[in-house]
């Protein structure tokens, strides 16, 4: 369409503006109406300089630098397959920063991911034993190195070592012993630790190998009867879930019987040991009758064809006299239903009560004819050697020993690990 106004009037095209260049369309237009100051008479505006003028009409100059990243529109203008950039997400516009991003399948694809941290090896018993008797070993190593470094043999320093191992409570009859054995035509010569270490863990060997047996149980006596006693707080509950769990492992339908019945939390621990391990639970309220437990639980395993039956006690001193005639009356009671009955009686031993162990010993053996020994908290002491003069002196077997609170840290009694790990030999 052809422009009918003259030419004078005809002006150059503007150049696009910035809006224009920005989003593409063009500035919306002020209204064509006159302005409402010139249909009034009101009066003429003060003339514009010519330095306000020109700000006013002169068009709007292109920024300098370009406000859209050069790149981008190099690659537009040359048809470039480069994808645009995403626009910036809310929490960008909102603070700033950039925004995470969640990776695509292929990124987490190629991407290397650590492995798994692997177990922690199981340790083997001797570790654990080792570990457990580190105190008694290590009061007896530290006595070792101070008497025998760089002296040669004579009678004073055989004396310091029967006193260093009396105080070890390893008893008067074995570091007797051991100290004779070391001064073996060695008096007047240089004699190493690690021969010391050696010659002891001899000697408690020769003590303890002959009352390291198992717990055997007679197929015959069905169900076997096993009593577990000792002094409040030795460990019997703990020890009875520990034995039912060997004993389920090796096969036997084992019943469990709460015959503490002055502690309610002992009823509900052999209860969650009864529930985790399938076993029959036979229990009474708190302050019920032990001794009418001990009928009913043997009934009760008789009927369901038990293996073997473990009968907890609660923990009484040995120097109360009304205490020992209750466990007195429970094994009456027990025999009254089968004459045979009890026919183990364990003690749980504490190893942190030292010297008071004997007298433990000595009492229960005499009320409740204790056949075994289990002792436990072997790792919480350095009155280890207590063990070696208990069994010199009662010649009782011993079954069990434990260094720990799990299940696995309750192992059967084996005489060398026993002496090598008491002695400090590290292999």
């Amino acid at each position: 369409m052809s422009d009918d106004r003259p030419p004078d009037e005809t002006r150059d095209k503007p150049k696009a503006g910035l809006f224009k260049r920005l989003f593409g369309r063009a500035e919306p237009k002020p209204s064509d109406k006159p302005a409402a100051a010139e249909e009034t008479d009101a009066a003429e505006p003060e003339p514009v300089s010519a330095a306000s003028e020109a700000s006013v009409e002169a068009p709007a100059e292109a920024p300098t630098e370009p406000l859209i990243a050069p790149q981008l529109i190099a690659a537009t203008e040359a048809g470039s397959d480069t994808p645009e950039q995403p626009k910036p997400g809310f929490l960008t516009r909102l603070f700033g920063g950039t925004e995470q991003q969640t990776p695509s399948d292929d990124t987490i694809a190629n991407e290397t991911i650590p492995p798994e941290p692997a177990p922690a090896p199981k340790r083997s018993w001797w570790t654990r034993l080792r570990d457990g008797l580190a105190r008694s070993s290590g009061s007896i190593g530290t006595g070792l190195v101070e008497i025998f470094t760089k002296r040669k043999l004579d009678d004073a320093m055989l004396d310091d070592l029967e006193d260093i191992l009396i105080r070890s409570d390893l008893g008067v009859a074995t570091a007797t012993k051991i100290t004779k054995a070391v001064g073996k035509n060695r008096y007047d010569k240089m004699i190493d630790v690690e021969e010391v270490k050696t010659i002891l863990a001899t000697e408690v060997e020769q003590v303890l190998a002959p009352f390291a047996l198992p717990l055997v149980i007679d197929p015959l006596r069905r169900p076997f009867v096993i009593l577990i006693v000792g002094v409040n707080g030795s460990g019997k509950t703990t020890t009875i879930g520990k034995l039912a769990l060997k004993l389920t492992q090796e096969g036997k339908k084992v019943t469990l019987a709460a015959g503490d019945t002055f502690r309610a939390a002992a009823i509900e621990q052999l209860r969650i040991w009864g529930e985790r391990l399938g076993c029959p639970v036979i229990a009474k309220e708190q302050g019920g009758d032990a001794a009418g437990l001990a009928f009913d639980a043997i009934k009760a395993a008789q009927a369901s064809d038990a293996d073997v039956l473990l009968m907890d006690t609660a923990g009484r001193l040995q120097n109360r006299a009304e205490l020992m005639a209750e466990l007195e009356k429970i094994i009456r009671v027990m025999k009254k239903v089968d004459a045979s009955a009890p026919h183990a009686v364990i003690l749980v031993l504490d190893a942190t009560v030292g010297q008071n162990a004997m007298t433990q010993v000595e009492i229960f053996g005499r009320v409740a004819g204790v056949t075994g020994l289990v002792m436990t908290k072997l790792d919480g002491t350095a009155r280890g050697g207590i063990l070696v003069a208990v069994t010199e002196k009662f010649q009782l077997p011993v079954h069990f020993i434990g260094v720990g609170e799990t299940a696995e840290d309750l192992e059967s009694f084996e005489a060398r690990d026993f002496a090598r790990a008491i002695a400090g030999i590290e292999d």
